[in-house]
């Protein structure tokens, strides 16, 4: 997917043109990639722009680079105001925002402790993910050949650059294979997450999706859909997902900033249910985008409006 560019992007404390925000090639996080990062979204309504639960993207990015040690110099709500004003000099209505922190010039060694720690905001116009037809009628994906990183190794719930190298790996096998994701499997064999997006199996219309303990990202979609269907009156169940029953759900979709929610109808060739959208999925996506579309009411307090 080509990146549609825009104006202006806020790199430590002002705002650049578009290809003047460098960074030097000797800047750690090119090496080691030493970042952390948050996908947000931006969202057209009748009110002007609004940027889904940015406070809690931009606490999630906080918490990431806790764990890697790096003191973010700015403070969320500072973070908050700049990200509306790059949605405003960008002139967008909707928009993927991109904040990244990360460590930059200074040494060559693996240690960054005494490397300063950057911080930019990346923010342009991106449309559905994977397509407007792959969103409406769901895609085939393939458990991959490649595991998660198991606990005690790095951290998964830091959303952190280097974690998605396993990420690239998987994702390269799928399409190699003609699959528009992969889905992979935690150390001990249980299901994990996609590529780039949570995952919730359906079954007999009850929802599971695997624990943080399964080396997943704590995704802040993952947990705006679990409060959705509990307010719709679904169960949702959180534990422990054997690969094999990704063959017997009902239904599987997929979950994420990016991908929003996005239906799965095969896994390795297997029909999810009868190999179409399933009707729960189709209801969950359709109110998601009633929630951050502005067209349904707010009761979960999430959508950030820009102009107010």
């Amino acid at each position: 997917m080509p990146i549609k560019e825009s104006e202006f992007i806020w790199m430590n404390g002002e705002f650049v043109k578009w290809w003047d925000a460098k960074i030097h090639i000797l800047s750690h996080v090119i090496h080691y990639g030493s970042g952390v990062f948050e996908g947000i979204r931006c969202y057209s309504t009748n009110n002007g722009p609004e940027i889904f639960r940015l406070k809690d993207h931009l606490l999630r990015l906080k918490n990431s680079a806790k764990m890697y040690r790096m003191e973010i110099p700015y403070d969320i709500e500072d973070l908050r105001k700049i990200t509306k004003e790059l949605i405003r000099k960008n002139k967008l209505e909707s928009a993927y925002i991109r904040p990244i922190v990360y460590r930059g010039y200074g040494t060559i060694h693996p240690d960054p402790s005494e490397v300063p720690v950057e911080v930019s905001i990346i923010a342009f116009d991106l449309g559905k993910f994977m397509g407007e037809e792959k969103f409406n009628k769901g895609i085939e994906v393939m458990v991959t050949s490649w595991r998660k990183f198991a606990p005690d190794t790095i951290p998964s719930l830091a959303k952190a650059d280097g974690n998605y190298l396993n990420s690239q790996l998987a994702l390269m096998e799928a399409h190699k294979y003609g699959f528009s994701e992969s889905i992979l499997l935690d150390y001990f064999g249980y299901v994990s997450e996609a590529s780039g997006e949570n995952i919730f199996l359906i079954k007999n219309d009850i929802l599971y999706t695997p624990p943080t303990s399964s080396s997943i990202l704590e995704g802040i979609t993952r947990d705006s859909i679990i409060k959705v269907a509990k307010n719709l009156g679904f169960e949702v169940k959180v534990e422990f997902i054997p690969r094999e029953a990704l063959y017997v759900a009902d239904e599987i979709f997929l979950v994420g900033t990016a991908a929003e929610v996005t239906p799965v109808i095969s896994v390795d060739k297997i029909k999810v249910g009868d190999g179409k959208v399933g009707k729960i999925s189709r209801m969950l996506q359709e109110k998601y985008l009633k929630i951050v579309e502005g067209v349904e009411e707010d009761k979960f307090n999430w959508l950030d409006f820009v102009n107010m």
